[in-house]
C-alpha cells in the first residue's frame, strides 16, 4: 500500500483484516465480537463497502460508570467501530508516530507503564542531583480542557 491515497488503504480488506484481529484481541467471548464474527466475511465486505462509499456511521458510544479504585466514567465503541478505529490507526500511525515528542508513552507501542516510570526515575535523579536534594512533582489530570 503506498500514501498517495490514504484513505483507500484504511478501507483496503487486508487492512480490516488486520484491524478486525486487533480489535478482538482479548475479546474473543464478548457477545458482539461472537456476533461479528458469525459472519465476519460478509460484516468486513459490509464494512469496506460502507467506508469506500463514504456511508460509514458509528454506531452511538455506550457509556457506563466503572468503579475501580476510582470512579471514572467509560465510553465503549460498538465491535464494528472498534475495528474501523484499527484500520485508521494502522495507517496513520506510522504518520505521526515520528512528530511525538520522545517522551509521550499514551498509546505508543513499547511505552507503557514501565517505560514512563524509567523514564521518570530518570528525570528525578537528574533534577535531584542524583536524590541528594529535595524536587516536587506535580500529578494531576486535566479535565475538559479547551484550547483556543
Amino acid at each position: 500500500m503506498e500514501n498517495t491515497n490514504l484513505y483507500s488503504q484504511i478501507y483496503h480488506l487486508k487492512n480490516l483484516f488486520l484491524a478486525w484481529r486487533k480489535a478482538r484481541k482479548h475479546k474473543t467471548k464478548k457477545f458482539d465480537v461472537i456476533e461479528f464474527e458469525k459472519d465476519l466475511r460478509k460484516n468486513l465486505l459490509q464494512l469496506q463497502k460502507e467506508l469506500k462509499n463514504q456511508t460509514y456511521k458509528p454506531e452511538p458510544l455506550k457509556t457506563f460508570i466503572l468503579r475501580d479504585p476510582k470512579t471514572r466514567k467509560i465510553s465503549k465503541l460498538a465491535f464494528r467501530d472498534r475495528i474501523v478505529h484499527h484500520a485508521l490507526i494502522n495507517v496513520i500511525e506510522k504518520i505521526f508516530e515520528k512528530k511525538f515528542i520522545y517522551d509521550s508513552c499514551a498509546n505508543q507501542i513499547g511505552k507503557g507503564s514501565l517505560f514512563a516510570i524509567k523514564r521518570f526515575e530518570k528525570f528525578q535523579r537528574k533534577v535531584t542531583s542524583n536524590l541528594h536534594s529535595q524536587a516536587f512533582c506535580l500529578k494531576c489530570d486535566v479535565k475538559h480542557y479547551v484550547r483556543n
